[in-house]
């Protein structure tokens, strides 16, 4: 159990680089590199497109007070399939991109929802607080004259 972590991390390369080379014996080498580099930045596009429609539809769950945990676990997935497309590899690019895909987000999220408690939080409604903002200023005086020891009569 203990080389666990390591077997894996082997066989993850193994994995890459026995697809490189049989990607690379039909196409060529040079066309591999290129087809690599393509398939990292239109992952990390998708992500990003993705991604910014997952934050919008966060937003409006929060305007309308309901709670963003779905779309809290498909930007995680997000992240992980920004981070699996940066990996140079046609392995890491397929996992990534089925993390992009809808229904796997969809089956992650369904996974993984029952872990997540949400608490509301800051002044809304149901959080106990009532809402109201007071702005003030302050200013501390270090004269001698407001000292509450220095204070004192003069005895002619």
């Amino acid at each position: 159990m203990r080389f666990l972590p390591l077997i894996l991390i082997f066989l993850f390369v193994y994995i890459e680089i026995s697809i490189f080379i049989k990607v690379a014996a039909v196409l060529g080498v040079a066309v591999t590199l290129l087809l690599v580099i393509l398939t990292s930045c239109l992952g990390i596009s998708l992500v990003r497109n993705q991604g910014m429609r997952t934050l919008m539809q966060m937003q409006q769950k929060l305007a309308q007070g309901e709670s963003p945990a779905a779309e809290m676990v498909k930007s995680v997935s997000l992240v992980m399939a920004g981070f699996l497309l940066l990996i140079p590899g046609f392995f890491t690019d397929f996992l990534g991109l089925l993390l992009i895909l809808p229904p796997v987000q969809k089956h992650l999220t369904l996974k993984l929802l029952p872990y997540f408690r949400i608490y509301p939080g800051g002044p809304g409604p149901g959080s106990g607080g009532n809402g109201n903002v007071f702005e003030g200023e302050f200013e501390r005086r270090d004269d001698a004259s407001s000292r509450p020891d220095n204070n004192h009569l003069d005895h002619k």
